[in-house]
């Protein structure tokens, strides 16, 4: 957990923290238009992928970060902004995923992510204070190629799950786990490579 520290005389704006990773305030004007889009392409594509499942990816694609060629995402689908979720080649979202995209959610190529994940980058202040006052920051989140995340997986600020890994359903991800891994729990431990 990052300390809270703002520097009053820091020039840039609540948009450009929050991309660095830094405190910053969401209900900035700027931030708050992202986020508005991001609501509105999101409901268009849960509301397409019932009739269309394969025309609706057409719909999110403008949105994300990234979305590679054969990757396919059902819905319904949770982001924040769209924008920092990077979706690699031939992956596979079920149903459910929230990514809070403060800043970078990257998902690797090939990798298979069960329903109901969260994939949590934002964090919030301790101290009571800042937390009322509405600052918060992020920590990016890395999926490495061919991971599989089992139902209900939760990845919290600042984790990466090495390639080829697995992560068993239910587990909360609060920590780095490395590539070739089988982890489970809460808190998720390595209980054996692959």
């Amino acid at each position: 957990m990052k300390p809270f520290a703002v520097d009053p005389d820091d020039p840039r704006s609540h948009h450009e923290r929050m991309v660095a990773g830094d405190w910053y305030i969401a209900e900035d004007p700027e931030i708050q238009r992202a986020y508005r889009l991001a609501l509105r392409v999101t409901a268009r594509f849960n509301d397409i992928y019932a009739q269309a499942p394969e025309a609706s990816q057409g719909v999110l694609a403008p949105l994300l970060g990234e979305l590679g060629e054969g990757a396919h995402v059902r819905a319904p689908l949770r982001v924040d902004y769209g924008s920092r979720l990077f979706i690699g080649e031939g992956t596979f979202v079920n149903f459910g995923l929230v990514a809070l995209d403060v800043v970078d959610v990257r998902i690797g190529a090939r990798c298979q992510l069960g329903p109901n994940i969260q994939l949590l980058t934002a964090v919030h202040p301790l101290e009571a204070d800042p937390r009322g006052e509405g600052w918060e920051a992020a920590e990016p989140i890395t999926i490495g190629d061919d991971v599989w995340l089992g139902g209900g997986v939760i990845v919290c600020p600042g984790v990466t799950i090495g390639a080829r890994s697995v992560i068993g359903a239910g587990s909360v991800v609060t920590s780095d786990v490395p590539a070739d891994s089988l982890a489970v729990g809460s808190p998720a431990r390595v209980i054996r490579e692959l």
